[in-house]
């Protein structure tokens, strides 16, 4: 990325949970450039949309493939601006120190399930993972069964910092990959089976009413660039097919 001249502000970014690392990772290098920095806003995609329809700031936005599609045609984002950061799969989570279950099969989901004391996972109406965990749990005859044991949060984020900071022992949680590896306190268990697979392709577009058009552009292309591969890769974005 090219030095620029500082922006009169900061960039700011609405974005789902799944890209919160990547972009923290990538903030000094961006703000070295522009040293007004960004002003990031994380949380689930559909609470993400809701704040850009309500007119909150933003420049860059974060949020799946479909969504950005959608704000695109309605005339909210910068047509031909969208870049793909890669696909998240959803994932299931213990606590550092449990030992991880196997989860790599629809039985052996259901057997780790059942035997958790407690479930946190996103919003299951505004947050990807969360509305696709309560169709597995539902596709498992498992969604009245579990009930009072299901812990929802407002985001992915927040529910492994939740999961993480209780004494509570036996607990799962199912989120964004993404949001896992970068969860201190917990660890990645293991993807969902196949049969209940979920890959999310999230994607950076710029806003139609983006204050700082220039610096926002450059934080897209620093977050798709060739460069930070190597952090997307390690952060749980999988590079889409040619």
């Amino acid at each position: 990325m090219t030095s620029a001249p500082s922006p009169s502000g900061p960039v700011h970014v609405l974005s789902g949970g799944a890209a919160q690392g990547l972009v923290t990772q990538l903030q000094d290098r961006f703000s070295a450039q522009y040293p007004s920095g960004l002003a990031g806003t994380f949380g689930a995609v559909g609470m993400m949309k809701d704040k850009l329809l309500a007119g909150e700031p933003c420049d860059v936005i974060i949020l799946s493939e479909a969504l950005i599609t959608q704000l695109t045609a309605s005339a909210h984002l910068v047509a031909g601006s969208a870049q793909a950061l890669g696909a998240v799969k959803t994932g299931v989570a213990v606590k550092t120190g449990d030992k991880p279950p196997d989860v790599g099969s629809p039985e052996a989901l259901k057997t780790a399930l059942r035997s958790a004391t407690g479930i946190y996972f996103p919003d299951p109406v505004k947050a990807t993972a969360g509305i696709h965990f309560m169709r597995v749990l539902k596709a498992l005859g498992l969604e009245t069964e579990l009930a009072g044991r299901l812990r929802p949060f407002s985001n992915g984020t927040a529910a492994m910092k939740a999961m993480a900071e209780t004494n509570e022992p036996g607990l799962l949680g199912c989120t964004q990959v993404t949001e896992i590896i970068f969860a201190p306190g917990v660890l990645l268990a293991g993807a969902l089976p196949r049969e209940f697979e979920l890959a999310t392709v999230y994607t950076a577009a710029l806003s139609n009413r983006a204050a700082q058009p220039r610096a926002a552009t450059a934080l897209i292309e620093l977050l798709t660039s060739p460069e930070a591969a190597g952090l997307r890769s390690a952060g749980g974005f999988e590079p889409l097919p040619e």
